[in-house]
């Protein structure tokens, strides 16, 4: 890490929330209730960068006295400020590791709600377990974090596995929090279905999109065939019997969206257009951040959606993050939703990465 330019940004962070902080007491901005909100969430966002920089002064100055001491002529004093030494400087770094990921330029995207996709990968049956365990993983972790979860699109596999779940997260920075998700995602286990217990390896894919609002794409009727069908499946009796079912085509793209879980046509395609919308704008964020990858090599963030980002091995206990060869040996209580570790660490590397760049 490096320490001084984590100090610019640090003092240019406190410049800045001093300003934004003034701005929010000017009549002239409280008359305008966009600018308004948009200062007020800066100002939340750096209030915990202030936070962290007072905490961050007391500890040096702390840690200045404990040197001082440590370096005394008294055994006894020095023994103890030797301790308070190791403690302080510890929590000094704690903090600055923390103060890191608030202190770099936050992405206008990342307070967006997010659009999760999550698919059976290789792996026939197993796969289809393995991405409905996905999903109750990331519908434990996004209920603890007091979010909301509307479904979007769903699409049974067998054995009680899914072969497509669509959903969209609602909650304060859901995107920014969930990038990080997006790839393949392996597991090793037995099988249910596995008569010999072998150990199998089967896969689902993981992508999070931010919702687009219609200022980030423009889609041109004259772009999309719309085709209607008869749903098919469970749904009710008047899902089953009407031809509400949508099918979008983007035709410059060729990317198609299929809605039909709503009793509606007009609500399947209301909500195929935020998914195909989510798809255009990830479309071409990921070409973004191609060229941003051939300029310099990511750590965290490659851009490529097929690449193979964690697994989870069920016979040793064991989840690791190939990105960042961070391992932990806890899968129960990962599948269960606390994914934290992985996301915090990741945003942590992708922040050491940008400050160095």
């Amino acid at each position: 890490m490096q320490q001084s330019a984590l100090r610019d940004r640090l003092d240019d962070a406190l410049a800045r929330a001093s300003e934004v902080e003034s701005q929010l007491a000017d009549p002239a901005v409280t008359s305008q209730p966009a600018r308004f909100a948009e200062l007020g969430r800066e100002h939340r966002r750096l209030s915990a960068v202030v936070e962290h920089a007072h905490r961050l002064t007391k500890v040096e100055r702390d840690l200045a006295g404990s040197r001082e001491l440590a370096d005394g002529d008294d055994p006894e004093f020095a023994a103890e400020a030797s301790a308070d030494v190791e403690r302080l400087e510890a929590e000094m770094e704690a903090l600055e590791k923390a103060l890191l990921p608030l202190l770099i330029p936050r992405d206008p995207l990342d307070d967006r709600p997010a659009i999760v996709e999550i698919r059976a990968g290789t792996g026939g049956d197993e796969a289809g377990l393995f991405a409905a365990d996905l999903y109750r993983m990331y519908q434990r972790f996004i209920e603890r974090k007091g979010w909301r979860i509307e479904p979007m699109s769903w699409s049974d596999g067998t054995l009680g596995g899914i072969k497509e779940a669509v959903f969209k997260v609602m909650g304060d920075g859901a995107f920014g929090v969930l990038r990080w998700e997006s790839g393949v995602h392996r597991v090793q286990r037995v099988p249910a279905t596995e008569a010999q217990g072998r150990i199998h390896t089967s896969a689902a894919t993981v992508a999070v999109l931010p919702e687009a609002e219609e200022v980030d794409v423009r889609i041109e009727d004259k772009d999309l065939r719309i085709d209607v069908f008869r749903s098919s499946g469970p749904g009710g009796q008047s899902v089953n019997t009407t031809d509400s079912a949508v099918r979008i085509t983007h035709i410059p793209t060729g990317i198609v969206v299929s809605q039909q879980d709503q009793k509606s046509q007009l609500q399947n395609k209301m909500k195929a257009m935020i998914v195909l919308r989510a798809r255009l704008l990830d479309l071409r964020l990921s070409e973004l951040e191609a060229e941003r990858s051939r300029m310099r090599k990511s750590q965290v963030s490659t851009g490529d959606r097929s690449a193979k980002i964690r697994t989870y091995n069920f016979p040793q206990g064991r989840v690791t993050d190939h990105r960042i060869g961070l391992t932990l040996y806890d899968i129960a209580r990962v599948m269960d939703g606390d994914v934290s570790p992985f996301l915090e660490a990741l945003a942590l590397a992708d922040a050491e990465e940008r400050l160095r760049a």
